[in-house]
């Protein structure tokens, strides 16, 4: 597989969770600056993985705290990266709009993005994955067309 690495999909999960609970916490307190800041959080790790607040959260508390296991599989990221980058962008697209005075425009996108994670979360759909292979399919550079199926890389942790 081209450009394969170790994920932990218990780190995307959370990373999902947190888009859906805070996006939403936003939507039910009318604060944009809660999705405002998720779209900060997914942009910035995405262009800077070091850098994905979620992610380190996860890593450095949630595990350490024993709240959720690692569940690391072989695969390639860039897809995960895309799938968040876009939800960062479609997210703060939505902000945009609330801070603009079109609530509905920017609420409708931030439930798009809810959904969209909350259907990652649930099921294992990425549509930001999806699309993101759609362009491989396409021929367009820097996409690859061949989705993969994730390869257990160890046990979990804790087992």
């Amino acid at each position: 597989m081209r450009h394969s690495q170790i994920i932990d999909h218990n780190a995307l999960k959370f990373n999902q969770l947190s888009i859906v609970t805070l996006t939403t916490l936003g939507f039910i307190l009318n604060a944009p600056v809660l999705p405002a800041f998720v779209s900060l959080v997914l942009i910035g790790g995405s262009l800077t993985p070091r850098l994905a607040l979620f992610k380190l959260l996860y890593r450095h508390a949630i595990l350490r705290l024993g709240l959720m296991r690692s569940h690391i599989v072989e695969e390639a990221s860039a897809p995960h990266e895309f799938a968040q980058l876009l939800g960062g962008l479609v997210l703060g697209s939505g902000v945009a709009f609330l801070f603009l005075g079109s609530e509905v425009t920017g609420w409708a996108l931030a439930w798009i993005v809810i959904f969209l994670a909350l259907a990652n979360l649930l099921f294992g759909f990425c549509a930001g994955c999806f699309i993101y292979f759609q362009l491989g399919r396409l021929g367009l550079p820097g996409f690859t067309p061949n989705a993969s199926h994730p390869t257990p890389v160890s046990k979990q942790e804790g087992e």
